[in-house]
Protein backbone atom coordinates (compact mmCIF):
# COMPACT_ATOMS: atom_id res chain seq x y z
CA UNK A 1 0.00 0.00 0.00
CA UNK A 2 1.35 3.62 -0.65
CA UNK A 3 0.31 6.30 1.36
CA UNK A 4 0.61 8.40 -2.20
CA UNK A 5 0.49 8.22 -6.18
CA UNK A 6 2.23 11.30 -7.29
CA UNK A 7 1.64 11.96 -11.30
CA UNK A 8 4.43 13.74 -12.79
CA UNK A 9 8.05 13.46 -11.70
CA UNK A 10 8.39 17.24 -12.56
CA UNK A 11 9.27 19.83 -10.03
CA UNK A 12 5.62 19.85 -8.04
CA UNK A 13 5.71 15.62 -8.13
CA UNK A 14 9.21 15.26 -6.75
CA UNK A 15 9.87 17.78 -4.20
CA UNK A 16 6.20 16.62 -2.69
CA UNK A 17 7.50 12.90 -3.39
CA UNK A 18 10.98 14.26 -1.19
CA UNK A 19 8.87 15.69 1.75
CA UNK A 20 6.65 13.13 2.19
CA UNK A 21 9.04 10.39 2.29
CA UNK A 22 12.00 11.97 3.96
CA UNK A 23 10.06 13.87 6.46
CA UNK A 24 6.68 11.78 7.23
CA UNK A 25 8.22 8.71 6.41
CA UNK A 26 5.39 8.26 3.71
CA UNK A 27 5.71 5.51 0.83
CA UNK A 28 4.92 7.13 -2.45
CA UNK A 29 4.66 5.90 -5.90
CA UNK A 30 5.45 8.66 -8.95
CA UNK A 31 4.61 7.75 -12.43
CA UNK A 32 5.86 9.75 -15.54
CA UNK A 33 4.51 9.26 -18.57
CA UNK A 34 8.09 10.55 -20.09
CA UNK A 35 10.80 7.99 -19.89
CA UNK A 36 12.98 10.64 -17.50
CA UNK A 37 12.24 12.26 -14.26
CA UNK A 38 12.60 16.27 -13.99
CA UNK A 39 9.56 16.88 -16.12
CA UNK A 40 10.68 20.15 -18.71
CA UNK A 41 13.49 20.59 -16.62
CA UNK A 42 15.25 17.20 -17.65
CA UNK A 43 18.59 17.87 -19.28
CA UNK A 44 21.19 15.12 -20.60
CA UNK A 45 24.56 15.39 -22.74
CA UNK A 46 23.63 15.03 -26.48
CA UNK A 47 25.74 12.73 -29.07
CA UNK A 48 28.76 16.06 -29.00
CA UNK A 49 28.86 15.53 -25.14
CA UNK A 50 27.43 18.63 -24.25
CA UNK A 51 24.26 19.29 -21.68
CA UNK A 52 21.45 20.17 -23.36
CA UNK A 53 17.74 21.35 -21.62
CA UNK A 54 15.86 18.66 -23.95
CA UNK A 55 12.62 21.09 -23.98
CA UNK A 56 14.16 24.33 -23.43
CA UNK A 57 16.56 26.65 -21.24
CA UNK A 58 16.03 26.40 -17.74
CA UNK A 59 17.04 29.35 -16.06
CA UNK A 60 17.30 28.90 -12.04
CA UNK A 61 16.48 32.32 -10.16
CA UNK A 62 14.36 33.38 -7.42
CA UNK A 63 14.30 35.91 -4.38
CA UNK A 64 13.14 33.57 -1.39
CA UNK A 65 16.07 31.84 0.17
CA UNK A 66 13.50 29.21 1.41
CA UNK A 67 13.03 28.04 -2.07
CA UNK A 68 16.75 28.28 -2.78
CA UNK A 69 18.00 26.63 0.50
CA UNK A 70 15.70 23.56 0.05
CA UNK A 71 17.11 22.82 -3.22
CA UNK A 72 20.97 23.19 -1.97
CA UNK A 73 20.11 19.74 -0.42
CA UNK A 74 20.46 17.94 -3.57
CA UNK A 75 22.65 20.18 -5.90
CA UNK A 76 25.23 22.80 -5.44
CA UNK A 77 25.15 25.51 -7.86
CA UNK A 78 26.88 27.29 -10.26
CA UNK A 79 26.22 31.31 -10.19
CA UNK A 80 25.18 32.85 -13.29
CA UNK A 81 23.39 35.99 -14.84
CA UNK A 82 20.95 35.73 -18.28
CA UNK A 83 21.24 38.22 -20.53
CA UNK A 84 19.47 38.07 -23.73
CA UNK A 85 20.24 40.21 -26.89
CA UNK A 86 17.30 40.85 -29.34
CA UNK A 87 17.92 41.27 -33.28
CA UNK A 88 15.75 44.64 -34.23
CA UNK A 89 16.91 46.20 -37.40
CA UNK A 90 19.99 44.32 -37.92
CA UNK A 91 21.21 44.76 -35.08
CA UNK A 92 21.71 43.12 -31.61
CA UNK A 93 20.59 44.98 -28.54
CA UNK A 94 19.85 44.42 -24.75
CA UNK A 95 16.32 43.29 -23.96
CA UNK A 96 14.26 44.28 -21.38
CA UNK A 97 14.84 47.10 -23.11
CA UNK A 98 17.21 49.67 -21.28
CA UNK A 99 19.49 52.81 -21.62
CA UNK A 100 22.11 51.06 -24.51
CA UNK A 101 18.97 49.86 -26.24
CA UNK A 102 17.62 52.83 -26.95
CA UNK A 103 20.83 54.61 -27.64
CA UNK A 104 21.49 51.95 -30.08
CA UNK A 105 18.73 51.54 -31.88
CA UNK A 106 17.73 55.47 -32.51
CA UNK A 107 21.38 57.02 -32.67
CA UNK A 108 21.15 58.91 -29.25
CA UNK A 109 23.61 59.05 -26.16
CA UNK A 110 20.96 59.81 -23.46
CA UNK A 111 21.54 59.47 -19.71
CA UNK A 112 19.22 57.43 -17.37
CA UNK A 113 17.46 61.00 -16.36
CA UNK A 114 16.89 61.38 -20.21
CA UNK A 115 16.33 58.48 -20.80
CA UNK A 116 12.89 58.82 -18.38
CA UNK A 117 12.25 62.03 -20.17
CA UNK A 118 12.81 59.96 -24.03
CA UNK A 119 9.74 57.01 -22.17
CA UNK A 120 7.59 59.44 -21.37
CA UNK A 121 7.72 61.53 -24.48
CA UNK A 122 6.71 58.53 -26.20
CA UNK A 123 4.56 56.59 -23.97
CA UNK A 124 0.79 56.42 -25.34
CA UNK A 125 -0.91 56.33 -21.81
CA UNK A 126 -4.54 54.36 -21.86
CA UNK A 127 -7.48 54.85 -19.21
CA UNK A 128 -7.80 51.23 -19.18
CA UNK A 129 -4.87 48.78 -18.74
CA UNK A 130 -7.16 45.59 -20.40
CA UNK A 131 -4.28 43.62 -23.22
CA UNK A 132 -0.53 43.14 -23.07
CA UNK A 133 -0.55 45.69 -26.13
CA UNK A 134 -2.13 48.35 -23.31
CA UNK A 135 0.39 47.13 -21.10
CA UNK A 136 3.83 47.71 -23.49
CA UNK A 137 2.11 50.92 -25.60
CA UNK A 138 1.74 53.11 -22.23
CA UNK A 139 5.37 52.53 -20.92
CA UNK A 140 7.00 52.86 -24.05
CA UNK A 141 5.32 54.00 -27.38
CA UNK A 142 4.05 52.02 -30.24
CA UNK A 143 7.59 52.05 -32.06
CA UNK A 144 9.10 50.21 -29.33
CA UNK A 145 6.09 47.93 -29.13
CA UNK A 146 6.25 47.43 -32.70
CA UNK A 147 9.57 46.53 -32.83
CA UNK A 148 9.88 44.27 -29.91
CA UNK A 149 6.76 43.23 -28.52
CA UNK A 150 4.05 42.69 -31.18
CA UNK A 151 5.69 39.94 -33.88
CA UNK A 152 7.14 38.28 -30.54
CA UNK A 153 3.90 38.15 -28.88
CA UNK A 154 2.61 37.04 -32.14
CA UNK A 155 4.56 34.30 -33.06
CA UNK A 156 4.98 33.08 -29.03
CA UNK A 157 0.92 33.11 -28.47
CA UNK A 158 -0.49 32.75 -32.30
CA UNK A 159 -2.84 35.91 -30.68
CA UNK A 160 -1.84 39.55 -31.21
CA UNK A 161 -1.36 41.00 -28.19
CA UNK A 162 -4.22 42.88 -28.06
CA UNK A 163 -6.21 39.94 -27.47
CA UNK A 164 -3.83 38.68 -24.95
CA UNK A 165 -4.59 39.43 -20.76
CA UNK A 166 -2.24 42.01 -19.27
CA UNK A 167 0.01 39.88 -17.72
CA UNK A 168 1.55 38.57 -20.57
CA UNK A 169 3.74 41.29 -20.46
CA UNK A 170 2.75 43.10 -17.52
CA UNK A 171 6.13 41.34 -16.01
CA UNK A 172 8.62 42.73 -18.38
CA UNK A 173 10.31 45.53 -16.91
CA UNK A 174 11.97 48.61 -18.60
CA UNK A 175 15.20 50.18 -17.17
CA UNK A 176 16.48 53.35 -17.46
CA UNK A 177 19.75 52.67 -16.76
CA UNK A 178 22.36 50.31 -18.52
CA UNK A 179 21.73 46.82 -16.00
CA UNK A 180 21.26 44.16 -19.04
CA UNK A 181 20.67 41.06 -16.79
CA UNK A 182 17.32 39.38 -17.95
CA UNK A 183 16.76 38.64 -14.45
CA UNK A 184 17.34 40.76 -11.05
CA UNK A 185 16.66 38.27 -8.58
CA UNK A 186 18.99 37.73 -5.70
CA UNK A 187 19.64 34.43 -6.45
CA UNK A 188 20.99 33.55 -9.70
CA UNK A 189 21.96 29.87 -10.60
CA UNK A 190 22.39 26.89 -12.03
CA UNK A 191 22.57 23.49 -10.79
CA UNK A 192 26.16 22.83 -10.98
CA UNK A 193 25.40 18.90 -12.53
CA UNK A 194 22.39 20.03 -13.55
CA UNK A 195 19.02 19.54 -13.02
CA UNK A 196 18.32 15.83 -13.87
CA UNK A 197 20.73 15.13 -11.05
CA UNK A 198 19.43 17.58 -8.50
CA UNK A 199 16.14 15.32 -9.31
CA UNK A 200 17.91 12.12 -9.03
CA UNK A 201 19.30 12.53 -5.52
CA UNK A 202 15.69 14.23 -4.91
CA UNK A 203 13.91 11.21 -5.68
CA UNK A 204 16.39 8.81 -4.13
CA UNK A 205 14.63 7.99 -0.77
CA UNK A 206 13.71 4.48 0.19
CA UNK A 207 10.27 5.58 0.71
CA UNK A 208 10.01 6.18 -3.18
CA UNK A 209 9.21 4.19 -6.33
CA UNK A 210 9.16 5.58 -9.80
CA UNK A 211 7.87 4.19 -12.56
CA UNK A 212 8.14 5.90 -16.18
CA UNK A 213 7.34 5.38 -19.48
CA UNK A 214 4.15 4.88 -17.75
CA UNK A 215 0.42 6.23 -17.81
CA UNK A 216 -1.32 6.34 -14.24
CA UNK A 217 -4.64 5.59 -15.46
CA UNK A 218 -3.22 2.48 -17.09
CA UNK A 219 -1.80 1.32 -13.70
CA UNK A 220 -4.58 3.10 -10.83
CA UNK A 221 -7.28 -0.02 -10.69
CA UNK A 222 -3.75 -2.26 -9.82
CA UNK A 223 -1.67 -0.08 -7.15
CA UNK A 224 -3.55 0.13 -3.69
CA UNK A 225 -3.23 4.07 -2.54
CA UNK A 226 -4.57 6.29 0.10
CA UNK A 227 -4.19 9.59 -1.96
CA UNK A 228 -3.13 11.19 -4.94
CA UNK A 229 -1.35 14.15 -6.26
CA UNK A 230 -1.77 15.50 -9.38
CA UNK A 231 0.69 17.62 -11.64
CA UNK A 232 -0.66 16.78 -14.89
CA UNK A 233 -3.18 18.98 -17.00
CA UNK A 234 -6.74 19.35 -15.24
CA UNK A 235 -8.65 19.26 -18.03
CA UNK A 236 -7.62 15.87 -18.70
CA UNK A 237 -7.94 14.35 -15.25
CA UNK A 238 -11.75 15.04 -15.90
CA UNK A 239 -11.90 14.03 -19.06
CA UNK A 240 -12.42 17.45 -21.06
CA UNK A 241 -15.75 17.62 -19.27
CA UNK A 242 -16.41 21.37 -20.13
CA UNK A 243 -13.80 21.20 -22.93
CA UNK A 244 -9.64 21.51 -23.49
CA UNK A 245 -8.02 24.26 -22.20
CA UNK A 246 -5.82 25.87 -24.62
CA UNK A 247 -1.78 25.74 -24.34
CA UNK A 248 1.02 26.99 -26.54
CA UNK A 249 3.33 24.29 -27.12
CA UNK A 250 7.02 24.45 -28.57
CA UNK A 251 9.16 21.94 -31.34
CA UNK A 252 12.93 22.70 -30.56
CA UNK A 253 15.55 22.14 -33.52
CA UNK A 254 18.78 21.34 -32.09
CA UNK A 255 22.01 21.94 -33.95
CA UNK A 256 26.06 21.31 -32.90
CA UNK A 257 28.60 23.42 -34.29
CA UNK A 258 32.35 23.07 -34.96
CA UNK A 259 33.16 25.96 -32.84
CA UNK A 260 33.53 26.99 -29.45
CA UNK A 261 31.65 29.50 -29.09
CA UNK A 262 28.00 30.54 -31.58
CA UNK A 263 26.61 33.74 -30.75
CA UNK A 264 27.54 36.79 -28.09
CA UNK A 265 24.91 35.68 -25.50
CA UNK A 266 22.99 32.81 -23.98
CA UNK A 267 20.44 33.82 -25.80
CA UNK A 268 18.99 35.75 -28.93
CA UNK A 269 15.23 36.61 -29.12
CA UNK A 270 14.13 37.15 -33.02
CA UNK A 271 11.08 39.21 -32.65
CA UNK A 272 9.86 39.80 -36.26
CA UNK A 273 12.42 38.34 -38.72
CA UNK A 274 12.18 34.28 -38.50
CA UNK A 275 9.63 31.89 -37.79
CA UNK A 276 11.31 30.91 -34.29
CA UNK A 277 11.27 32.83 -31.44
CA UNK A 278 14.74 32.42 -30.24
CA UNK A 279 18.14 30.64 -30.44
CA UNK A 280 20.16 29.33 -27.26
CA UNK A 281 23.36 28.19 -26.90
CA UNK A 282 23.21 25.95 -23.42
CA UNK A 283 27.70 26.31 -22.65
CA UNK A 284 26.56 29.82 -21.48
CA UNK A 285 24.01 28.57 -19.19
CA UNK A 286 25.94 25.46 -17.77
CA UNK A 287 29.70 26.81 -17.84
CA UNK A 288 30.79 23.94 -19.53
CA UNK A 289 34.12 24.01 -21.57
CA UNK A 290 33.96 22.22 -24.54
CA UNK A 291 35.47 22.18 -28.20
CA UNK A 292 31.92 22.21 -29.91
CA UNK A 293 28.81 23.99 -29.06
CA UNK A 294 25.33 23.26 -29.04
CA UNK A 295 22.33 25.76 -29.77
CA UNK A 296 18.62 24.92 -29.90
CA UNK A 297 15.91 26.92 -31.83
CA UNK A 298 12.37 27.21 -30.47
CA UNK A 299 9.26 27.25 -32.91
CA UNK A 300 5.67 28.11 -30.93
CA UNK A 301 3.29 25.56 -32.26
CA UNK A 302 -0.63 25.34 -31.16
CA UNK A 303 -0.49 21.61 -30.71
CA UNK A 304 2.15 18.86 -29.12
CA UNK A 305 3.09 19.14 -25.55
CA UNK A 306 1.43 21.55 -23.31
CA UNK A 307 3.89 24.33 -22.18
CA UNK A 308 2.19 27.75 -21.39
CA UNK A 309 -1.79 28.25 -20.74
CA UNK A 310 -3.21 30.69 -23.04
CA UNK A 311 -4.09 33.90 -20.88
CA UNK A 312 -7.35 35.06 -22.16
CA UNK A 313 -10.48 35.69 -19.98
CA UNK A 314 -12.67 32.64 -21.20
CA UNK A 315 -9.78 30.21 -20.83
CA UNK A 316 -9.59 31.34 -16.98
CA UNK A 317 -13.17 31.06 -16.67
CA UNK A 318 -13.27 27.98 -18.08
CA UNK A 319 -10.29 26.92 -15.74
CA UNK A 320 -12.44 27.42 -12.96
CA UNK A 321 -15.17 24.97 -13.93
CA UNK A 322 -12.02 22.37 -13.35
CA UNK A 323 -11.43 24.32 -10.62
CA UNK A 324 -14.44 23.91 -8.77
CA UNK A 325 -14.68 19.82 -9.82
CA UNK A 326 -11.19 19.48 -8.10
CA UNK A 327 -12.32 21.11 -5.02
CA UNK A 328 -15.03 18.64 -4.76
CA UNK A 329 -12.37 15.36 -5.57
CA UNK A 330 -12.05 13.65 -2.40
CA UNK A 331 -8.05 12.95 -1.49
CA UNK A 332 -6.66 14.43 -4.35
CA UNK A 333 -4.42 17.38 -4.41
CA UNK A 334 -3.70 19.31 -7.36
CA UNK A 335 -0.27 21.05 -8.21
CA UNK A 336 1.81 22.72 -10.54
CA UNK A 337 1.56 24.64 -13.82
CA UNK A 338 -0.51 21.90 -15.41
CA UNK A 339 -2.64 21.43 -12.86
CA UNK A 340 -3.60 24.75 -11.74
CA UNK A 341 -3.42 26.36 -15.16
CA UNK A 342 -1.33 29.16 -14.65
CA UNK A 343 2.51 30.05 -15.76
CA UNK A 344 5.00 29.26 -13.07
CA UNK A 345 8.73 29.57 -12.81
CA UNK A 346 10.24 26.95 -11.49
CA UNK A 347 10.67 28.60 -7.98
CA UNK A 348 7.24 29.35 -7.65
CA UNK A 349 6.45 25.71 -8.21
CA UNK A 350 8.68 24.36 -5.57
CA UNK A 351 7.00 27.25 -3.51
CA UNK A 352 3.62 25.49 -4.46
CA UNK A 353 4.68 21.90 -3.54
CA UNK A 354 5.75 22.84 0.00
CA UNK A 355 3.09 24.59 1.26
CA UNK A 356 0.69 21.76 -0.12
CA UNK A 357 3.35 19.49 1.50
CA UNK A 358 2.70 21.41 4.27
CA UNK A 359 -0.68 21.08 4.40
CA UNK A 360 -0.82 18.02 3.80
CA UNK A 361 1.48 17.17 7.04
CA UNK A 362 -0.33 19.81 9.39
CA UNK A 363 -3.61 17.93 8.23
CA UNK A 364 -2.55 14.82 9.78
CA UNK A 365 -0.74 15.71 12.82
CA UNK A 366 -4.31 17.33 13.67
CA UNK A 367 -5.91 13.76 12.57
CA UNK A 368 -3.69 11.79 14.67
CA UNK A 369 -3.96 13.97 17.53
CA UNK A 370 -7.62 13.77 17.29
CA UNK A 371 -7.62 10.14 17.09
CA UNK A 372 -4.81 9.52 19.75
CA UNK A 373 -2.68 7.80 17.08
CA UNK A 374 0.91 9.07 16.28
CA UNK A 375 1.33 10.52 12.43
CA UNK A 376 2.52 7.49 10.77
CA UNK A 377 -1.27 5.95 11.68
CA UNK A 378 0.13 3.74 15.40
CA UNK A 379 -1.48 4.22 18.36
CA UNK A 380 0.28 6.08 21.00
CA UNK A 381 0.36 5.43 24.74
CA UNK A 382 -2.00 7.48 26.66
Amino acid sequence: MFDYLIVGAGFAGSVLAERLASQDDRKVLVVDKRPHIAGNAYDHYDDAGILVHKYGPHIFHCNAPEIHAYLSQFTAWRPYQHRVLASVDGQLVPIPINLDTVNKLYGMNLTAFQMEEFLASVAEPRERILTSEDVVVSKVGKDLYKKFFRGYTRKQWGLDPSELDAAVTARIPTRTNRDDRYFTDTYQTMPLHGYTRMFEKMLAHPNIKVMLNTDYREIEPFIPYREMIYTGPIDAFFDERYGKLPYRSLEFKFETHDTPVYQQTGTINYPNDEAYTRITEFKYLTGQEHPKTSIVYEYPRAEGDPYYPVPRPENNERYKQYQALAEQTPNVHFVGRLATYKYYNMDQVVAQALTLYNRLSNSRRILASASGTSSDGTLRNT
